[in-house]
């Protein structure tokens, strides 16, 4: 017979188990731990257990969720005035310069120029538009074309299937197959396989 108890001399003593503490001894842990036996809590450990507190907080996340929101939107916006006023001042400083002038000399004329930039520059981005649409239009109808002849084979293929197992499957008429169509289809597929590897 095994010996249970390895700690003990043999004559039943020691007979001590290894394994999970009585209940009791937790159980006392946890009074000391909360402040004493019998009384109850104490007044410092409740105000310490109520004070840990586990750090979650659904009102302090969505207000930091927002907070960082907002600080995206707003640095997007101030890359967006940065990039428009780097537009703008992407022009020589010698054109700048006679823009000015004409701008102090007559600036009903200065406006007409740079309205008919602005004309012109719609009018290109207009065209560029225009272009890549084309362009798109043209890729998707060949998609389309692709599709369409890859359908055509699929359908031609399905209907070329059904017609070889609808005679696979021909029978006599004492119930038996018809060999003939199994024995044409064994050798289109060999001389299939041989024109393959050959």
């Amino acid at each position: 017979m095994k010996n249970r108890n390895p700690k003990g001399n043999g004559n039943g003593e020691g007979s001590t188990m290894d394994g999970p503490k009585p209940m009791t001894m937790k159980k006392k842990k946890n009074m000391n731990r909360l402040g004493g036996s019998g009384t109850g809590l104490s007044l410092q450990a409740f105000a310490n257990a109520k004070s840990t507190s586990n750090h979650y907080n659904p009102a302090l996340i969505k207000k930091k969720k927002e907070f960082y929101k907002n600080a995206k939107y707003v640095n997007k916006y101030k890359k967006s005035l940065k990039q428009q006023n780097q537009g703008k001042n992407s022009l020589p400083s010698a054109q700048r310069t006679i823009e000015d002038e004409n701008e102090d000399i007559n600036g009903s004329r200065a406006n007409n120029m740079n309205n008919k930039k602005k004309k012109n520059g719609s009018q290109s981005l207009r065209q560029v538009y225009e272009k890549q649409w084309e362009e798109k239009e043209k890729a998707r109808m060949e998609r389309e074309a692709a599709m369409q002849v890859k359908k055509e084979q699929r359908e031609k293929a399905e209907a070329q299937r059904k017609v070889e197992r609808k005679e696979m499957f021909k029978k006599t008429r004492h119930g038996q197959p018809v060999m003939k169509y199994r024995i044409q289809h064994l050798l289109q597929s060999i001389q299939g396989s041989s024109s393959a590897s050959g």
